[in-house]
């Protein structure tokens, strides 16, 4: 049996109300022993004196391009980069070639994360081929490995079918990961419409879209008395929203991406398409709304919508997909944006972006707690670096954070008992 020890680290487990100095010994894929001067033996020994323990990040929301566009990405490559990151566990959106609409492409997607270094969890779409007119069957789709649902990339197009949607992922006790956005209002924009769009010339994405979008989610929700989790919240009106809906008992959960509380819209006037996604990069207004959210508890988790793009298709700023990556970046852009600006603390970091979306898909993770998956990442909180994109692991470059100075990295990263990742190699 495989053992690593971990010595002399500050141990935050959000899952467990923990933060203390302490080791921790890892035995085949479990958690085996947590506590003080631990004597073990063990195949490996990390001195993490002076650094943090805590869970592997879970990201909900990442685009593995595999099957059909794996020049962007594949299972391998974003598993080097989610392990460079600390994350452990990522759920596989849909949004492939063949989409994940049947048991064979979800079947394929977890045998091929079975071989990868992290833990892959697929994702099935709502509706055949994500163009709305027909369910999925969610039963046999959940049976062959989905842990939730999602047409994420477009939206539902009808009430009627998001409705029938919500009800049988209610029956199956399944979540469904809405994208929001009403196509109608947002048409072909490129950036967030206001005042930049129209000093430059360039069609926008109004707010309202999303908030559209929103709006319609949460109806459907109550009158279902079914769960929704909003994705990649970015707008200030689409916030408000969830946060009327918490308090009136609407089953709603919502997540937002680091991009969203770290940058703004001004941004645009470098027309890089590196800093184009969906939904855009917002007003000022719009990213103090999305840290008030995360304050308050309105915004649930933090997750990256990776969206790897290749630099060719990244090049032509007014031709260029939507989306950004972020495997590598989302620990260090919370810590820099949201910890060391006082707006919350560290181990609240850690739980949106470990605990709470374990918990909203369902799944053993997310905690560091004696006979728990060794899912473990090990992060100095205080080292700066520059995001330097040619450095990155996996096979995309189109950061929104490249160039910028962040705080905090991952120095090792363990899953299920394997050491995956070190910061020294």
């Amino acid at each position: 049996m495989n053992s690593i020890l971990i010595k002399n680290a500050r141990i935050i487990d959000p899952s467990g109300e923990f933060d203390r100095i302490g080791d921790i010994y890892v035995g085949g894929n479990s958690i085996i022993s947590i506590g003080e001067n631990l004597k073990m033996d063990a195949d490996k020994v990390i001195d993490a004196t002076g650094l943090v323990a805590a869970p592997g990040l879970v990201d909900m929301h990442v685009h593995l391009r595999d099957p059909g566009f794996t020049d962007k990405e594949d299972i391998f490559s974003a598993s080097e980069a989610a392990a460079a990151g600390g994350v452990t566990t990522i759920l596989a959106m849909p949004n492939t070639d063949p989409v994940c609409d049947n048991e064979n492409t979800i079947k394929y997607v977890s045998a091929k994360g079975n071989e990868a270094k992290i833990n892959i969890l697929p994702v099935a779409a709502i509706t055949k081929g994500l163009d709305g007119q027909e369910l999925t069957d969610f039963a046999s789709l959940k049976a062959a490995g989905a842990v939730a649902f999602s047409d994420d990339g477009k939206p539902v197009s009808t009430a009627a079918m998001m409705r029938e949607a919500m009800t049988m992922a209610c029956w199956i006790d399944s979540p469904i990961l809405a994208h929001c956005e009403d196509s109608s209002l947002a048409q072909d924009g490129l950036i967030n419409e206001g005042v930049i769009s129209e000093a430059l010339g360039i069609k926008g994405i109004p707010a309202a879209a999303e908030d559209v979008g929103v709006a319609r989610e949460i109806a459907l929700a109550a009158s279902t008395d079914s769960r929704v989790h909003i994705c990649h919240v970015s707008s200030e009106k689409a916030i408000n929203l969830i946060r009327f809906a918490k308090k009136n008992g609407i089953k709603v959960t919502s997540e937002t991406c680091p991009h969203y509380f770290a940058l703004n819209e001004e941004l645009m006037f470098h027309q890089d398409a590196d800093y184009r996604m969906n939904p855009p990069l917002r007003t000022e207004m719009d990213r103090r709304a999305v840290i008030r959210a995360i304050i308050d508890g309105t915004i649930d988790a933090i997750a990256t919508d990776h969206a790897p793009h290749t630099p060719k298709e990244k090049s032509d700023f007014f031709a260029a997909p939507n989306g950004v990556i972020g495997l590598e970046t989302s620990l260090a852009a919370g810590i820099k944006y949201l910890v060391n600006t006082g707006y919350i603390s560290l181990f609240k970091l850690l739980y949106m972006m470990s605990t709470v979306p374990a918990e909203i898909i369902g799944i053993n993770a997310g905690g560091l707690r004696v006979n728990s998956p060794a899912d473990i990442m090990i992060f100095d909180p205080n080292e700066k670096w520059i995001v330097k994109p040619e450095n990155f692991h996996g096979k995309s470059v189109n950061s929104a954070f490249k160039g910028l100075e962040l705080t905090g990295k991952v120095k090792f990263t363990i899953c299920s008992g394997k050491l995956i990742y070190n910061d020294n190699e």
